[in-house]
């Protein structure tokens, strides 16, 4: 019988269908010890994780049997695809179910923000009638939303923003402007410096790559408005956690929203601002989202454990390596 290790919380109705088909172990803290995974990992033919499991070349190495790796979600940023693609494994994800929770997200920090929701909560709660104080809030109407990162989470985000009344502007050397995701949003395509110069909500979708590693930093803020606020519900290290720091010491800009952390969990500075929104890495994080991710990555990894292709892979359908 194959056998599937998962190394995070991962659970619902396909996980329980799995099980009737397959060997499944679940234990949702071994991640946290990398040399007991790599010794586990030996006697399993797949591999399930979230984004805590490091998923390195040594735990591939390790997994002599591996035939697939599931990411029970979008970013790939703790697989070593190119590893796992010369090992001949499957490498299965989800890259498109939980969008709409993301999105959904981005725009709720964006009204948070406009409206100054968690500090009039507070003040409320505490006994006060502060009208006055949060008289400075702005409408979403008539702003405009820049868009770091032009994929389906940022059309997502886009379309929504549109209903709202926002102008969208984005920046994504990958997006043509004759793309369906240019044309249903009336979206201008724009270099990134004028991108963060024009925008009242700078919006961050991007995967975490060498590339993209330290792309917020202070001067980057810097050219920012002073009254716009960032978003980043894509990945912390995107970002330069001390350069937005200054930048609202400084007030750069007038405020961030941040699902995402460069360490989860965080500690530091940012959370004694008061022009900061923090969630713990939520995005993705709805019922609805979870059970089309999960659903996603568990019909794939038994589909290649059967032997039929996968639908929803990073590099090919089929493991090219053979294993008893």
């Amino acid at each position: 019988m194959r056998r599937i290790l998962v190394c995070e919380q991962i659970a619902g109705a396909e996980m329980d269908a799995l099980r009737e088909e397959f060997d499944v172990v679940v234990d949702p803290q071994i991640w946290k010890d990398p040399a007991k995974l790599r010794q586990t990992v030996a006697d399993f033919h797949a591999i399930m994780v979230r984004n805590q499991t490091q998923v390195d070349a040594a735990l591939i190495s390790a997994g002599s049997k591996l035939q697939v790796i599931a990411r029970a979600g979008v970013g790939l940023d703790n697989i070593d695809c190119d590893k796992a693609t010369e090992a001949g494994i499957v490498v299965v994800y989800a890259p498109e179910q939980n969008a709409i929770s993301v999105a959904e997200l981005a725009l709720g920090m964006m009204l948070s923000l406009a409206r100054m929701l968690p500090a009039a909560d507070r003040s409320a709660k505490a006994g006060k009638w502060d009208r006055q104080r949060f008289m400075g809030g702005i409408e979403l109407y008539g702003k405009t939303l820049g868009l770091v990162g032009f994929g389906r989470i940022g059309f997502l985000t886009a379309m929504r923003a549109k209903a709202m009344g926002m102008s969208i502007i984005a920046f994504d050397p990958q997006v043509s402007p004759d793309s369906i995701t240019v044309t249903e949003t009336q979206a201008k395509l724009l270099s990134l410096d004028e991108v963060l110069r024009q925008s009242d909500f700078v919006s961050c979708h991007v995967p975490e790559t060498p590339r993209t590693v330290g792309l917020f930093n202070y001067q980057r803020f810097s050219q920012m408005k002073p009254t716009a606020f960032f978003i980043n519900t894509s990945r912390g290290k995107v970002m330069d956690e001390a350069g937005l720091l200054q930048a609202l010491n400084e007030k750069r800009i007038a405020g961030a929203a941040l699902d995402v952390r460069a360490q989860e969990p965080p500690a530091g500075p940012l959370s004694e601002a008061d022009n900061v929104l923090l969630t713990p890495h939520i995005g993705a994080f709805t019922n609805e989202g979870q059970n089309r991710v999960i659903t996603c990555v568990c019909r794939d990894v038994a589909a290649v454990l059967r032997g039929e292709p996968a639908k929803n892979f990073f590099n090919f359908a089929r493991p090219k390596r053979k294993v008893d």
